[in-house]
């Protein structure tokens, strides 16, 4: 599997989107640039945006005024047949997994090679078996979601992410609820596939920790706009009151657990 030359870029230009007739304003002009290859993180506190800005990427959503650049198409401009295509360039982990229950570990991963190709089981099952060894998972793959642990949850749920080998790794909320063990173990899995396939990979997520470990570039949503987007070294000096106010509530969190 080898997937780096393929690699997307994404490019959001003066968003805007309002629901109920104009009364929630939720993204206010917002721009952001997700370099293809790269890991960035989009972090902001609940209810700013970031699943919207999740689902104007994938075209679920079209925004009221702006443009949403997928590689060289602009993702708001394409009609139903095309936002099909667009949307088999992307795969996602969803922030509880999304198995489906009465699916061995085996097929929850085969599922999408086989709705959308044409391969043989042989190749099928090479696939597969390849995508969860990959992630860690050499046995146990006939065992049901509801027989194994919430970490090796998460490894099946990125084995299907990749295995059609998508251009871009979408991430919702990926540690939210975790485990202190389970959320590390999420992290050092992120972290092998941007290291192994150099996808453009997005996050959005609360956590702190992980984007200041992780991220090639973080952006900072508030009010319906980026109003930070950097390094991690850069975020950690942002001045910003909204960004000031995220990393003191997470450094009185540590405070307080290492108390």
């Amino acid at each position: 599997m080898s997937i780096k030359s393929q690699s997307l870029s994404i490019q959001l230009k003066d968003v805007h989107k309002s629901f109920r007739d104009g009364r929630d304003k939720i993204l206010r002009g917002l721009n952001l640039e997700v370099k293809a290859g790269e890991l960035t993180y989009i972090l902001g506190p609940s209810g700013v945006g970031k699943s919207v800005t999740l689902k104007h990427i994938l075209g679920l959503i079209r925004p009221d005024r702006g443009s949403v650049i997928v590689g060289d198409k602009d993702v708001t401009q394409l009609n139903r047949d095309e936002l099909v295509e667009h949307r088999m360039n992307f795969g996602m982990l969803f922030q509880n997994s999304a198995l489906f229950d009465d699916l061995t570990i085996f097929e929850n991963v085969a599922f999408p090679l086989r709705e959308h190709t044409k391969l043989s089981e042989k190749e099928i099952k090479s696939k597969v078996t390849h995508a969860l060894e990959s992630l860690g998972m050499p046995t146990g793959h006939d065992k049901l979601p509801s027989e194994i642990s919430g970490g090796m949850k998460k490894r099946v749920a990125l084995a299907r992410a990749i295995i059609r080998e998508p251009k871009i790794l979408l991430y919702d909320e990926p540690t939210t609820g975790l485990d202190p063990v389970t959320r590390t173990m999420v992290d050092e899995l992120i972290g092998h596939l941007k290291d192994r396939f150099h996808l453009t990979s997005l996050v959005i997520s609360h956590d702190i920790p992980s984007a200041l470990l992780l991220a090639d570039q973080i952006a900072f949503l508030y009010q319906g706009a980026i109003v930070f987007y950097g390094t991690a070294a850069e975020f950690r000096k942002c001045n910003h009151e909204a960004v000031r106010s995220f990393l003191n509530a997470e450094k009185r969190t540590v405070e307080a657990l290492n108390a």
